[in-house]
């Protein structure tokens, strides 16, 4: 079922409904300008936060949701999280190297890889992801696109987004898990 339910959602964007071409990767750097590929996250689902500078604090109730809930149902190692710093606007001697410095530190203080997409790659197709906001992708174990949304989420969108990602860990994201509480 869990698979069956994979490639459903695999078919289609939970926002709008458009058919997925299939696996998408994209060439980045590390904070520490080596070359590195999104494939390099495949296996497990991964969540990807595509954000410019000032766009980090867009989606941060669902940041904390998101980490709340891998603590609670024990699925912190279930998927990973994958951030994108857009630094495009960056590019230029000397910023490039204090914008790189700033998300080294960031990257040390949440714990999660933080990439940097120095030339608009994920701005372009495939992606064509809007560069001056907050972006949230869900993609499958193969690197699909199940869920894609831009701008601030909404309560609703938020729960389209744990169902989602539910259904790629083949667990209800939806109550607590047994013995740590009551659903909220």
């Amino acid at each position: 079922m869990k698979t069956w339910l994979a490639g459903v959602l695999s078919a289609t964007l939970a926002a709008g409904g458009a058919p997925v071409a299939g696996p998408r990767d994209a060439a980045l750097r590390g904070s520490n300008g080596e070359s590195v590929r999104l494939s390099h996250w495949r296996g497990k689902p991964v969540i990807l936060f595509y954000e410019d500078r000032d766009s980090t604090t867009l989606n941060a109730a669902l940041k904390e949701e998101l980490f709340a809930k891998g603590r609670e149902h024990g699925l912190l190692s279930a998927a990973w999280v994958v951030a994108v710093a857009n630094l495009q606007r960056y590019d230029f001697f000397p910023a490039r190297q204090i914008a790189l410095s700033y998300v080294r530190d960031e990257e040390k203080k949440v714990g999660i890889p933080i990439l940097v997409d120095l030339d608009g790659t994920l701005g372009r197709a495939p992606w064509e992801l809007p560069t001056k906001t907050s972006n949230v992708l869900l993609l499958d174990a193969t690197g699909a696109v199940v869920f894609q949304h831009a701008g601030r989420m909404k309560p609703e969108e938020r729960e389209a987004f744990f169902v989602q990602l539910g259904a790629l860990v083949g667990q209800d994201l939806g109550v607590p898990a047994p013995g740590t509480g009551t659903a909220p």
